[in-house]
């Protein structure tokens, strides 16, 4: 039968190294953070919960893991939308572990929706395309006529936006006379019915301006004025065209298309028209001074007929 060892008599090299749970913790923790880069993880949110810190946390899954996920403020207070359980989302997170429970989690540094995030990235790609090609020259740019007889506004008849444009040119110039081309806003059937106006519009040459428009929405509902046909319909138009669509915040490729982009419907009624008020003092201005300077020409040559006569009546007494 062997001897057995007495602890005490093994070699230094053989004593075990013992960890507490909380370094052992602190040690993983540190391990992943160190190895581990910034990673984006997609997913579906579920236990989302917001308590009274603001920070966010829920876990991403998919069919067959989850993990656990905290997004810790100001961050959480950056993003465009509303996280819900059920979303599918992009994270771009560090792995870390959270030491008090040994839990395996990610540390979210920004969160996008996945459709959204995909819709994002062909809006880039389809700017850098059009760019490249010069369709978003200054050069091109047509300039806007400075007092418009008659405008056409492409845009959907039942919407806000045509309503905000209609109550603006009457109340700033009702002289200007003003049609609104009826084309859906939103969904499939919107990019080639705005191009299909946009082309009827310019044939036609009725309008001295064309302004496209529609309220505010989500990157999503905003995604016709995203459409490469509706962008070359644009710059292929005889008219000049002005781009306003959506927020003051919001950027489409039409906006970058159209010869004056504008940052709500209302701005765009203000810079389209004058305002009668000011035009009316304008006018009264110029009034007075075209008359003062009539005045002075008649005062002028009155003077000179009377140094004439002056003249004559000196030669001949």
């Amino acid at each position: 039968m062997p001897d057995i060892e007495d602890p005490a008599d093994l070699p230094a090299a053989r004593t075990r190294e013992v960890y507490t749970p909380s370094a052992l913790t602190r040690f993983v923790r540190d391990l992943l953070e160190d190895t581990l880069p910034l990673i984006w993880v997609e997913g579906e949110i579920s236990n989302f919960s917001r308590p009274a810190s603001g920070h966010l946390y829920f876990t991403l899954k998919d069919a067959s893991a989850q993990v656990r996920c905290a997004m810790f403020r100001p961050r959480s207070t950056w993003l465009r939308f509303r996280p819900v359980d059920g979303q599918r989302v992009l994270a771009r997170a560090r792995v870390s572990l959270y030491e008090a429970r040994g839990e395996f989690q990610l540390i979210v540094e920004s969160l996008e929706d996945v459709g959204e995030g995909a819709l994002q990235r062909a809006f880039e790609q389809l700017k850098a395309k059009l760019a490249a090609e010069g369709l978003f020259d200054a050069a091109h740019k047509r300039p806007i006529p400075p007092l418009p007889r008659r405008i056409g506004v492409i845009t959907s008849p039942s919407g806000a936006a045509v309503r905000d444009v209609l109550s603006v040119i009457a109340r700033r110039f009702p002289l200007v006379e003003v049609d609104v081309l009826p084309v859906p806003v939103q969904g499939k059937e919107a990019p080639p019915a705005i191009a299909a106006m946009l082309a009827a519009a310019s044939r036609a040459q009725r309008h001295d301006v064309l302004l496209l428009t529609r309220g505010g929405g989500s990157l999503e509902d905003l995604w016709a004025f995203n459409d490469e046909s509706v962008a070359r319909a644009i710059r292929a138009c005889a008219i000049p065209v002005v781009s306003a669509v959506g927020h003051e915040t919001d950027f489409t490729i039409a906006d970058f298309a159209a010869d004056l982009r504008a940052p709500t419907p209302s701005a765009a009624a203000e810079l389209l028209v004058p305002d009668a008020r000011a035009v009316a003092r304008t006018l009264e201005r110029e009034r007075a001074q075209l008359q003062q300077r009539v005045r002075r020409a008649l005062e002028a040559r009155s003077q000179r007929l009377d140094h004439l006569l002056a003249r004559v009546n000196a030669q001949r007494p």
